[in-house]
């Protein structure tokens, strides 16, 4: 696991340089396409390219289970993990309309749903175990464990490379995994159970009450994990989001820009950066969730996401929608014409 601490490459400046000097060229006013021109610039620095580009993407969605979901803190039975990951593999998830859309790659991660699937075309089988143990009792996983599911974002952005990916997205699924994130925010950021505790699946007032409890218990049964991330990570995540939080570190290392999902996607993130603070310079943040607690973490980790449509599906949905900004923003990078191409005068002096 000593791979976590790698360092990102080394990029030169010129790229960024050279990507800010067309836009000020560029047919427009300056700053006249806002964020597209500074989602363009990035892309081109990260991706050390004259012409970035978001055409190839790369999107894996890690399923696991979780134990604590036998503290009743979802509204739907832990059998739909396993369930959902079927309509993934079939086509008749959000993000396997969304993927289809984008003409994009896209994998099923199984590192651990409770019961184990048979093999099949678009499913990777790397489980670190029948699910998690329930964290309000012990802890989720052990630290070989741990390493699985890490190793799983490691190899799913090793596949991403070699399909020649621009970019990355990082979906999950699994039952009970928005009480897990919502831990790990009010661990690592310092955050109440109260400020972000939200209704996940569809939790009523009375569910919500009972979930932001147990949250408190497992913040409590794991309080000597202090502020190591990686304990929090062992003893209240998730297979899946370790496995996201492994990818987003493993994707910076290999110069692969990431745009993060919603709520379960930033938890991830934060770990993430937590563990390896290089990571941050690649993360796109794509949509603020509609999920109790998400804009409150962006603003602390002084992030601003791409779009708030109220989305809080999950699945790496609320990313695959904000990649065609992405698409716009290389487009309009690339293609524009510059003033003197165009013969049309630049500003007055």
């Amino acid at each position: 696991m000593n791979w976590i601490n790698n360092p990102t490459p080394t990029r030169k400046s010129s790229y960024k340089e050279n990507a800010l000097a067309r836009q000020a060229q560029l047919t427009k006013p300056p700053g006249s396409l806002g964020k597209l021109e500074a989602l363009a610039v990035k892309l081109a620095d990260l991706q050390q390219s004259r012409k970035p580009s978001a055409d190839k993407v790369s999107i894996a969605i890690f399923a696991a289970d979780h134990g604590v979901a036998a503290e009743a803190v979802s509204a739907f039975p832990q059998e739909v993990t396993a369930q959902m990951v079927m309509n993934f593999l079939h086509g008749g998830a959000a993000i396997s309309v969304l993927a289809k859309q984008l003409n994009a790659t896209l994998e099923v991660i199984d590192t651990g749903i409770l019961t184990p699937l048979p093999a099949q075309k678009g499913l990777v089988i790397q489980r670190a175990g029948n699910g998690t143990a329930n964290s309000a009792r012990q802890a989720a996983m052990t630290s070989g464990q741990l390493q699985t599911a890490l190793q799983a974002g490691y190899d799913a952005i090793e596949r991403a490379i070699a399909n020649k990916a621009d970019l990355f997205i990082g979906g999950e699924m699994g039952i009970a995994n928005t009480t897990a994130a919502t831990v790990l925010y009010c661990a690592l950021l310092g955050l109440a159970p109260e400020q972000v505790t939200g209704a996940g699946t569809g939790l009523d007032v009375a569910g919500i009450q009972h979930k932001t409890a147990v949250i408190k218990q497992i913040i409590t049964t794991h309080q000597s994990c202090t502020d190591n991330t990686l304990e929090w990570l062992r003893c209240a995540g998730g297979f899946e989001i370790a496995a996201l939080a492994g990818a987003y570190i493993h994707a910076a290392q290999r110069g692969l820009p990431v745009l993060v999902d919603g709520f379960i996607g930033t938890a991830a993130a934060l770990c993430a950066t937590r563990i390896n603070p290089a990571v941050n310079d690649y993360l796109i943040f794509s949509h603020v969730s509609a999920e109790l607690g998400h804009r409150k973490a962006l603003q602390t980790l002084n992030q601003e996401a791409l779009l708030d449509l109220d989305m809080r599906l999950g699945e790496g949905s609320g990313a695959a929608v904000a990649v065609n900004l992405l698409r716009a923003a290389c487009a309009t990078h690339n293609q524009m014409a510059t003033f003197a191409e165009a013969a049309v005068a630049g500003k007055a002096r």
